[in-house]
């Protein structure tokens, strides 16, 4: 089992990365107003949805315990970031303040997993 949640942490972490470097990569475009949703977006979200939930099932199949308030606030964000990702992944363009709450949501996401114990 042990061997089974880190091949999933691992997937997960693929998934923010793709989330998070989607974003990066169009900072520049973020100054000139033409920043938009790339699919590696969607898709990032989408995997961290999938691995998530699979590992809070893997750990408590485990026997391990789990703080239910955490991993529900990082859905909320998640479900968040994915919704105004997928409505929007269709523009060409996607509004500066928009397109930084996905940033912001995303980074938010990373310490709430990192920092809250």
């Amino acid at each position: 089992m042990d061997v089974l949640i880190k091949v999933f942490v691992g997937l997960h972490i693929i998934g923010i990365a793709s989330l998070l470097g989607g974003f990066l990569t169009q900072m520049k475009a973020i100054g000139a107003g033409a920043a938009r949703f790339v699919p590696a977006m969607l898709h990032g979200a989408l995997t961290m949805l999938v691995t998530g939930v699979l590992l809070v099932g893997f750990r408590e199949m485990d026997g391990g315990t789990i703080n239910q308030v955490k991993i529900g606030v990082k859905l909320a964000v998640l479900f968040v970031i994915l919704a105004l990702v997928y409505v929007k992944r269709d523009e060409e363009r996607v509004d500066k303040a928009l397109f930084g709450a996905v940033g912001g949501l995303t980074i938010a996401n990373i310490f709430i997993a990192l920092l809250w114990h």
